[in-house]
Formats: structure tokens, C-alpha cells, sequence
């Protein structure tokens, strides 16, 4: 089959597994729901595979297949295919996406049995792969901002998944608004280059912005701001960022599948993909650069504070997006797609382990109130530790490698990205010592009465309760369901959560310094046009890099080791002795606080304004109220005039026709 064939199979899998589970869901017995989504999962990863060994048989530089399955519109001027583009990028992305999907929907078939939304779960989450690969599968901008907008309407089913709790709809709602702000703002960016340009595909898009554009034009760096806008809304970067700690309201296998390998990345793919137009408005690439350091940096330090497990690792991703972000902006392509990679495997498997623990937890999220299950869950123990040490960039971890190489190639420009690496590697102390900061409070120190009643046997269910308020909850339709599943008993939990530890050990041998090229060489094609891709720094050099992110990796795991094992209660000391540095950070740097007294306090007074002011008072009370007055009134004339005598009749008539008469004599003067 053709490399254009297997781009189809990529997207008409998923979705014909959508449809068949939405439609079948009442037929389908047990489990048979989970397993059909997640088969027509893996077919997309396979044929994901096969799109890659059909794009190894072409030479190089036919490895760039567009593939229109009919013209959507041709008018005006305007051109729109529903067509395809199978390159390298797409294939990669597809790989990661389905790949890492599938193991996600496998550890749902489990965690999700006993809720009553079991199928509709799958729909949701077929829907939703099906739209993140139509993302980037797209071969026009059309396509894309299609895409786009489908993997926001797949986001807002999920986080609100669970519709009766109030803190979820709420959560799933500004979700949503936010990543409408940055479809607003994909569509003006191709609205400003089409007007230019006169082309909407991305190959007469790119080959003519080098005619029409020169160096940062302001119309092109325009365009390039409106899609970080984009970018920043659906990958959590500041300031469009207060949305992904509340996605947490969704089941945890949703925040795997949001913040690992899907919705999150695709600000990252959508630079790396316009990068002939970001290499063209440098200004706009060094302004997603130093949006992405500064996000990795505050969500870091975030991280530090937060006793939500879930939320912890939600900071983490914003956090690492900011450095994929800072090597695609960077024109580090081959660096921050590697760490797009690793990330989703460590981060993924991370969200696993934390759905374990909140299971044996009976739902509980708190760190606070988590501790000793070292011995209860051996395997979530070490599969969450292997995740923590690649984020954490533990020697010879796959995270090491691929957030080292964007650092590095940082370093290697030199100037002002130099400072911007330093940085990065501040923020990875900082990162270690978070993420080991969740193993040691979870699952080291005194046992809680949850990790003592399975080490007897006992999983803990209890009260069903809201984690976030702490209010009492029924396991009806729109509630967790009444079980909770851990994967020391699941093995479809423990297939899943295993193969991705043994990717986040593995995952940095596909881009070894001086070793390994595999993934740079894959996606060279891709990036052709670019005159960055082959500059990168030396091998000694990267090698000088790693060792340095090495050590400032195990130091921060150092840290955390001294502050919550061996000196137990020093970091209360810490936070009794800086009460105000500690509430702005707990409090995420009151973004939430600024954005409620800026626009959702004054939205609310104007909405009062215009029900009670403008609606009631002028439109009811004058419009309506006035016009039915008049109306009363002359209908009151009008039976009060037909009395039936004859006499009153006459007076009528020839009032009328003084009327008339006085009307024509004013005209005629």
C-alpha cells in the first residue's frame, strides 16, 4: 500500500471505532467496548507503522506525499482539498499519538469498568485520538484549524466527563473558552497569510511567503503571534495556561491522554510544522522562546507546592512544554520532537502510576494525606519511580537525553538563548527534586491506614467523595464509578504501565550523541528548508551538556531525599518561615485571581447589567411594556367609540372628513 493509503487508515480507523462503539454501545457486553476502541487504536498505530516503512522505501526527497481525497471548494479564489500530508513530521506524530493512545485506552479498559459511562468513555476517547491525527494529518490550514477545533470539542466531552460534578462541567468549560481564544486566533493567522498569499495548502503557502514576505515582515510576524496564540491555548503555555490544572477533573486515564502525547503537543507540532514562516519572523520564534522558558520556570516552581498528586504532574507538563516549545522555537526541531517523545512516555506512565495510588487511596488525591505504599504496591512503585527518574533526567534516562539535547542547542546559539538554557537547567534541579518529591511523600514514610489495608489484602474504597471539595457523591450516571482498580490487580493496568517504563528507560537510544542518529535522520526531510537543522553543537559539547544535566538531575533528587526522608518536617519549617512565598506559589501566582478581576468579574457586569438594565427595564419594561400600552389604549378607543348608535357614527364621519379638509387646505397653502 501506498504511504497516501496508510494516511487514510490513520484516520479512518479511530473513527470508525467512534462510530461503531457510539452506535453498538447497548449490544456490547463487559468490557467489549474498551477492547473494540482500543483495537481500532492499535490499527492506527499500525498503519501509522506502515506509512513510515512506505515513506523508508522513497528516496529522500520524495518523502513528502500529498494526498486529496476531493476539492472541497474552488471559488473566488479560494481553494480547499480535503487532502492529506504523509512526511516524516505527520508520520512521527501519528506514531507517538497512537502509539502511546493505545497504551492508554488498555489501562482504561480496566480503570473505567464499573462506571455507568464505560462506552460512551470510549467514544469519547476514539473521538478524540481520531481528532488529535486529523490535526496532524492535515495537509492544508483548513484542515488543520479543523482539526484543531475537534481535539477542543474532544477535550471539553472528556474533562467533563463526569457531568454531575459541578467542578468538573466548570473545569471542562474554561477549558474550552480558552482553547476557543486560540482557535479565534488560528483562524485570523490564515486569514492574514491567505490574504497575502492567496493559497491555503502548505506547500504554495511556504514557497510563496518567501516571495511575498521579507525577513519579519510585520504582516508575516503578525500571522506567526496569532498562532502561538493558538499554540500557547491548546499546549498550556502562559498566559493561556489555568486551564490544564483544572483538566484534572477528568478520569486520570483523560490526563494521561491530554498531557502526554495529544492535545498538549500540538502547539509544539504546529511550530515545528509553519517553521519556514517562524525562520522568516524570527521576532515571533524569540517571543515563543522566551514564553516557553518563562512557562517551564513558573509551572517548576509550582510544582514545588501543590499537594494535589494529579495537579503536581499537571505542573510537570506545562513545565516540560515549555522546553519543547523552547527547542522548536529555537529551530532545535529534531531536540524538541525528541522530547515530545520521551515525554510522552514517562509522563503518561506517570499518570498511571498516580491513577493506581488514587485508587488504592479510595479516591484520595492529597499528598498529604498519602504515604508508606512502598511495600503495599511494589509494581506501581517502581513504574512511577522509572517515570520520575526520566523526568527528572537521572543518568541514562531517556529524559536526560532529549531535554539535554534542547538545552544544548540553546547553549550552541549562544546570546540571549544562552540565558535562556541556563535557565532550562535551573528549572531541571528544580524538576528532579518535584518529582521525587512525589515518590518519597507517596510512597516512603509512615504507612497510612489505606497502604496497611492492602498490604493485608483490603483495597480501600470508603465514601464516595468529590476530591477537590471534599463533597459526598453518588456512583450513578455522571459519577466515578463505585469500584477503584489499582495495578497490582489489573493486568491490562500492568501491561500498559509496564511497557511504558521500559520506554522511558530506552527512549533516548533513538538520539544518543555521537552514537545514534535514527530520529534525526528519520525527520530530516521534514525540515529540507530549514538552514538550522544541521547546525547543531559538537558531540564533546553534548556530551559536556549531559553530564551536567546529569549531575544537576541526581542533585535535585538529592534534595529531595534530604528534605523528605532523612530531615522529615523541614520543608513545614520552610513554609512557617516564608508564609507569603509559599501562598504565591500555592496559589499559582494568582493568575487565576488576576484573569477572575480583569475579565470574568467585569464579563459578570455586564451580563447583570444587560439582563437587568437593558432586557428587563428598557426591552420589557419600555419596548414591550410601551408598545402593548398603545395598543391597550387605542383598543379601549376603538370599543368605546362602536356604541351602535347611529348618531355617534355620523359624528365620526364627519369629523373625518374635517380632518380631510383641513389636511388638503394645509397642502395647498
Amino acid at each position: 500500500m501506498t504511504a497516501a493509503g496508510w494516511g487514510w487508515l490513520i484516520l479512518a480507523i479511530p473513527l470508525a471505532g467512534c462510530v461503531f462503539v457510539s452506535l453498538g454501545w447497548r449490544a456490547l457486553p463487559g468490557r467489549s467496548a474498551g477492547w473494540i476502541a482500543s483495537a481500532a487504536v492499535l490499527g492506527a498505530f499500525a498503519s501509522a507503522i506502515g506509512a513510515f516503512v512506505s515513506l523508508q522505501q522513497r528516496p529522500p526527497a520524495a518523502r513528502h506525499v500529498v494526498s486529496i481525497a476531493y476539492s472541497y471548494a474552488h471559488t473566488a479564489g479560494v481553494n480547499v482539498d480535503l487532502g492529506i500530508l504523509v512526511d516524516p513530521l505527520s508520520v512521527f506524530m501519528a506514531l507517538v499519538v497512537s502509539g502511546v493512545s493505545f497504551l492508554i485506552h488498555v489501562y482504561s479498559v480496566s480503570y473505567m469498568t464499573s462506571d455507568r459511562g464505560y462506552a460512551r468513555y470510549f467514544a469519547y476517547l476514539n473521538y478524540f485520538v481520531f481528532s488529535m491525527l486529523l490535526l496532524v494529518m492535515a495537509g492544508n490550514f483548513v484542515l488543520l484549524i479543523v482539526g484543531w477545533a475537534f481535539v477542543g470539542a474532544a477535550s471539553y466531552l472528556l474533562i467533563s466527563f463526569w457531568y454531575r460534578r459541578t467542578t468538573a462541567t466548570a473545569a471542562g468549560i474554561k477549558a474550552f473558552v480558552i482553547n476557543v481564544i486560540g482557535d479565534v486566533g488560528m483562524v485570523v493567522g490564515a486569514f492574514l497569510l491567505f490574504r497575502h498569499v492567496h493559497a491555503l495548502d502548505y506547500g504554495h503557502v511556504f514557497a510563496r511567503s518567501a516571495h511575498v514576505f521579507s525577513v519579519d515582515d510585520g504582516t508575516l510576524v503578525a500571522a506567526c503571534l496569532l498562532f502561538l496564540v493558538g499554540a500557547f491555548a491548546k499546549s498550556a503555555q502562559l498566559p493561556l495556561h489555568t486551564w490544564l490544572p483544572d483538566a484534572m477533573e477528568g478520569p486520570t486515564p483523560v490526563s494521561a491522554l491530554i498531557h502526554a502525547a495529544t492535545m498538549v503537543t500540538a502547539g509544539v507540532y504546529l511550530i515545528a510544522r509553519l517553521h519556514p514562516l517562524f525562520e522568516r519572523a524570527p521576532t515571533a520564534a524569540d517571543v515563543a522562546a522566551v514564553i516557553g522558558c518563562a512557562t517551564l520556570i513558573f509551572a517548576a516552581t509550582v510544582a514545588l507546592v501543590v499537594t494535589d498528586l494529579k495537579r503536581v504532574i499537571a505542573y510537570s507538563t506545562i513545565s516540560q512544554i515549555g522546553y519543547m516549545v523552547l527547542g522548536v522555537s529555537t529551530f532545535a526541531y529534531a531536540a524538541g520532537l525528541f522530547h515530545l517523545m520521551t515525554h510522552a512516555f514517562f509522563k503518561a506512565l506517570l499518570f498511571m502510576g498516580a491513577g493506581s495510588v488514587i485508587g488504592a487511596m479510595g479516591g484520595e488525591q492529597s499528598l498529604d494525606k498519602m504515604g508508606g505504599f512502598r511495600r503495599a504496591m511494589p509494581f506501581t512503585f517502581v513504574a512511577f519511580t522509572v517515570g520520575a527518574l526520566a523526568l527528572g533526567a537521572f543518568p541514562l534516562m531517556s529524559g536526560l537525553f532529549s531535554k539535554d539535547a534542547i538545552l544544548a542547542f540553546a547553549l550552541h546559539r549562544g546570546g540571549g538563548y544562552a540565558v535562556l538554557a541556563v535557565l532550562g537547567y535551573l528549572a531541571a534541579l528544580v524538576t528532579a527534586f518535584y518529582a521525587f518529591r512525589m515518590v518519597f511523600r507517596v510512597f516512603w514514610g509512615d504507612r497510612v491506614p489505606q497502604a496497611e489495608s492492602l498490604e493485608r489484602g483490603e483495597l480501600w474504597h470508603g465514601e464516595h467523595f468529590n476530591p477537590a471539595t471534599g463533597e459526598e457523591e453518588d456512583t450513578d450516571v455522571g459519577f466515578p464509578g463505585p469500584e477503584h482498580h489499582i495495578a497490582e490487580r489489573e493486568v491490562p493496568m500492568r501491561f500498559a504501565m509496564g511497557l511504558l517504563a521500559v520506554l522511558s528507560v530506552v527512549g533516548g537510544v533513538v538520539a544518543i550523541p555521537g552514537v545514534t542518529s535514527w530520529l534525526e535522520n528519520f525527520l530530516r526531510p521534514a525540515f529540507s528548508d530549514s538552514r538550522y537543522f544541521e547546525q547543531a553543537p559538537t558531540h564533546s559539547a553534548e556530551w559536556v551538556g549531559l553530564a551536567a544535566g546529569a549531575v544537576v538531575g541526581v542533585a535535585g533528587i538529592a534534595l529531595a531525599y534530604t528534605f523528605y526522608v532523612r530531615r522529615r518536617g523541614f520543608t513545614l519549617e520552610l513554609r512557617d518561615r516564608f508564609p507569603r512565598l509559599h501562598g504565591f506559589l500555592e496559589g499559582t501566582w494568582y493568575f487565576d485571581e488576576l484573569y477572575d478581576a480583569l475579565f470574568v468579574r467585569p464579563a459578570a457586569r455586564f451580563g447583570r447589567f444587560g439582563r437587568t438594565v437593558v432586557e428587563s427595564a428598557f426591552v420589557q419594561g419600555v419596548v414591550i411594556g410601551g408598545a402593548s400600552g398603545v395598543v391597550r389604549s387605542a383598543s379601549a378607543i376603538a370599543r368605546g367609540l362602536e356604541s351602535g348608535l347611529l348618531r355617534g357614527y355620523a359624528l365620526l364621519l364627519l369629523a373625518g372628513l374635517g380632518g380631510l379638509a383641513l389636511y388638503f387646505l394645509l397642502v395647498s397653502s
